[in-house]
């Protein structure tokens, strides 16, 4: 209307300030006087989600007016971190609220301070999540994620006596105050219930989904903001609430309690992240997450769409859809179900709308990852759905049956239905089918997914399988979390790097220079003093700034070989006190990382990690050549301190078992080298930095493939030949480092040498180490490791998210930037 303008604040300090005091007052109900340091920091926020909010408007006006094809991306993860640091460096006023707070006597990092990271997600799939929404944001592309409102994080991890305690991660009430509540959106999903088949005046067989249970998805948007404050999208999570409508009968007659009990049962779908599913009310919890996610999003998308459109001729035109992993695989069924039972869309149309809205991006090849919900369970919760997965199943069965007649087996490998003891939905499949993009997230990913993971389905639809290595977004990963060597890349070469990766491609030309090597060494130092501040308050320990900081920080899992690591540092000890060889250089080892509650062997790891350190760091004759931390509870703003301090990346899973990884992307942006395999997107790093500012080793892939399917790898042979192996794994067995808890890791003896050491620890073990020496070799040669330090930053581009995302939007989304007018 007329009379509504666009509110447009400035961003002067004197208007800063005006509105900090004013939402002090008038949004808290607080004066000056009895202000406190949280106080500060929520008046901050507030007036910088009027600014975001304004501008999120703005967006929507422009996309609509615009017509724009829109990108929904699904995923049961988006590992934000914290957001008032990142909306206000994205907003490019970070240095102008940190004036204004110091002229009212503030330090903004003791505001800062204030927020908790937003406990959305767990490792790598949620981050990348993130960072494609930053990079949406930031290429004005409208794009939206859509998740769910977790109440509880994963777990705050406490490490106690050595091993992992988990506590529970109630997140919210000390969140930015940023979301907004849209409760007239809210979505009504059925779940449970019966088929009844009913016949229809035509004839025809029409099943009716009847006597569901009914949840409601009330939607909450947090606004993402792009890199220059123009384009504001938004994540919008779904919270679950009780329906009154079928709680009111239970009310009114008089059982309260059960009534109680399913408001509990409804509200708990939000309630945690990755409920434990070693119990059947946890898979049943985790499947019913699932489906609420896809439920919850698809019910909003047709609700937007059908606010302009009166059929679904146009649909695939205004809609992309993006399935992080298999989680939300269900859309595909969902989809179907809303086309075919609920606005009648022939089957045959339907699918073809579904397969061309929908792409899915594969994150694994770890069978144990790739879900598979039972038959009975999905009966049970949904049987409308698992109705219309076995009507895909024999369509897609029928049509391989044409084009490869009489192939049993192929068929039994590409069916949707896993046969076996507990019939099983393969949710991989069923992405794969119903999708016109399937794409991994790093060249080796994606060849193994095509040739080694479902060769069957690419060999029917090779046009569908692609490429889209996985990227970071610079504005996180160093504008915000190395803010001293961001200044220094500006002062040298200017900020078009900021939006524009590539441009770091001028530091070379500096990677020889002494006065900048010094410079840019000096910035690494002052970062390694901040983490061992933080290394002292939370694991007690004393590390010297000076030595080699080495940093594993990542998921603790077996194909991440940790064990690998630790098993290198114990070799390293032994040298020291037995045989009297120091190591090359002095070396502070940094671990961080969670295990899943449920996972033995990777909390055991954990434990080792602490027992080893405790060992290395209280024997006087070791001169604190080598130390030894486990930093609990890692996490996005954790990370931000660790990685700028790293000296050594540790990227060192088995080859062919890493996806991609984007951990290594950004130490790498950081300044740190890799020590790692041939394994995700390691490969690809190497060919951009060069061989020679990367420490590569152990097996690659096809080797690995080639020993597997000989059955030819003996540990034991390794145990014999190698002496320090042999003491390595004598000590394992042993009780040097469980002096207090006798035969505690006699586990990891016979994991490795007598159950065939699935990740090939002591294959590996000897290159590994000759790496370790060529590294220290070459760090003590301080000009030497600036340059290649200094060369892997300038040669970082390719893994900007910037870059991918422009990958998806050309080739997979087909969406476009929408300008300001």
């Amino acid at each position: 209307m007329d009379f509504i303008k666009a509110n447009k604040l400035s961003n002067s300090k004197l208007c800063l300030q005006e509105s900090i005091c004013h939402h002090l007052r008038y949004s808290l109900g607080k004066e000056w006087k009895d202000r406190n340091v949280r106080d500060l920091f929520l008046a901050l926020t507030l007036s910088l989600r009027e600014r975001l909010l304004g501008k999120m408007l703005a967006t929507e006006a422009r996309h609509q007016k615009a017509g724009a094809k829109r990108l929904y991306y699904l995923s049961m993860e988006f590992l934000i971190g914290r957001s008032l640091g990142n909306n206000m460096y994205n907003l490019e006023i970070f240095d102008v609220c940190k004036e204004a707070l110091q002229e009212m006597g503030v330090d903004i990092e003791e505001i800062r301070e204030q927020e908790t990271d937003a406990g959305l997600g767990n490792g790598g799939l949620g981050r990348l999540a993130a960072c494609f929404m930053d990079s949406l944001a930031t290429l004005k592309m409208p794009g939206y994620g859509y998740g769910i409102h977790y109440e509880y994080g994963l777990f705050r991890q406490e490490i106690d006596n050595g091993y992992q305690k988990e506590k529970p991660d109630y997140w919210l009430p000390n969140a930015v105050p940023l979301q907004i509540k849209r409760a007239d959106e809210a979505c009504i999903i059925p779940m449970y219930g019966r088929i009844e088949h009913i016949t229809d005046l035509a004839g025809h067989d029409n099943p009716m989904w009847m006597d569901w249970k009914v949840v409601i998805g009330i939607p909450y948007d947090i606004p993402v903001v792009g890199y220059g404050g123009e384009t504001v999208n938004y994540l919008r999570l779904f919270a679950a609430q009780p329906s009154s409508k079928f709680d009111i009968e239970i009310f009114n007659k008089g059982d309260y309690l059960r009534a109680m009990e399913q408001m509990i049962e409804s509200e708990k779908i939000s309630k945690i992240l990755y409920p434990s599913d070693m119990l059947e009310t946890g898979r049943e919890l985790r499947l019913m997450q699932e489906y609420f996610l896809t439920a919850c999003s698809l019910k909003d998308i047709v609700r937007r769409y059908l606010k302009d459109h009166k059929n679904f001729d146009q649909f695939s035109g205004k809609v992309a859809i993006q399935l992080n992993d298999t989680h939300p695989s269900l859309a595909v069924v969902e989809l179907m179900r809303i086309l075919v039972d609920e606005n009648e869309v022939p089957w045959e149309k339907a699918w073809k709308i579904t397969q061309q809205t929908m792409a899915y991006t594969n994150h694994t090849l770890l069978s144990e990852a790739l879900e598979k919900w039972p038959v009975s369970l999905m009966e049970y919760l949904l049987p409308r759905h698992l109705q219309l997965i076995y009507e895909i199943n024999q369509r897609l069965l029928k049509e391989v049956a044409s084009i490869w007649p009489d192939d049993v087996n192929r068929l039994k490998r590409m069916s949707l239905i896993e046969e076996g003891e507990v019939k099983q939905v393969r949710m991989a499949h069923l992405a794969i089918a119903g999708s016109h993009s399937v794409n991994g997230v790093s060249a080796l990913h994606t060849e193994l997914v095509k040739n080694s993971l479902v060769p069957d389905f690419y060999e029917r639809w090779p046009e569908r399988f692609n490429n889209k290595t996985n990227g970071i977004t610079p504005r996180r990963w160093l504008l915000k979390a190395n803010p001293l060597l961001s200044d220094l890349l500006k002062q040298t070469i200017g900020d078009r790097w900021v939006t524009d990766l590539d441009q770091l491609r001028s530091l070379e030309s500096y990677a020889k220079d002494i006065s900048f090597q010094k410079e840019f060494l000096r910035i690494k130092q002052a970062n390694k003093c901040r983490l061992q501040k933080i290394i002292f308050e939370t694991a007690r320990v004393n590390v010297s700034p000076d030595t080699l900081f080495d940093i594993q920080a990542k998921r603790i899992h077996e194909y991440k070989r940790q064990l690998l690591n630790v098993m290198h540092i114990i070799d390293e000890y032994l040298c020291l006190i037995e045989d009297g060889v120091e190591p090359v250089v002095p070396k502070t080892y940094i671990f961080a990382g969670k295990a899943a509650p449920g996972y033995w062997a990777a909390k055991q790891i954990i434990k080792l990690i602490n027992n080893v350190g405790k060992i290395i760091n209280r024997d006087d004759r070791v001169k604190d050549m080598i130390k030894v931390v486990f930093i609990p509870d890692y996490r996005v703003s954790l990370a931000e301190k660790i990685i700028p301090a790293a000296d050594l990346s540790e990227q060192i899973s088995t080859a062919g078992t890493e996806a991609s990884g984007t951990g290594n992307m950004k130490f790498a942006l950081n300044g740190a080298i890799t020590i790692g395999t041939l394994d995700g997107a390691n490969i690809e790093i190497m060919e951009e930095v060069g061989k020679d500012n990367i420490y590569i080793f152990g097996l690659k892939t096809k080797k690995i493939q080639e020993i597997n399917r000989l059955k030819s790898y003996r540990p034991l042979d390794y145990y014999h030949r190698h002496k320090g192996i042999r003491r390595v794994m004598d000590a394992l067995q042993g009780d040097r480092f469980c002096p207090e808890e006798p035969g505690l890791f006699k586990w990891i003896f016979r994991y490795i040498l007598d159950q065939g050491d699935s990740y090939f620890h002591l294959a590996d073990f000897m290159s590994y180490k000759k790496a370790h020496a060529k590294a220290g070799k070459e760090y003590k040669n301080s000009s030497l490791w600036a340059q290649k330090a200094i060369l892997n930053v300038a040669r970082m581009g390719k893994f900007s998210s910037d870059r991918a995302v422009s990958q998806y939007a050309r080739e997979i989304w087909n969406i476009k930037p929408v300008q300001e007018d």
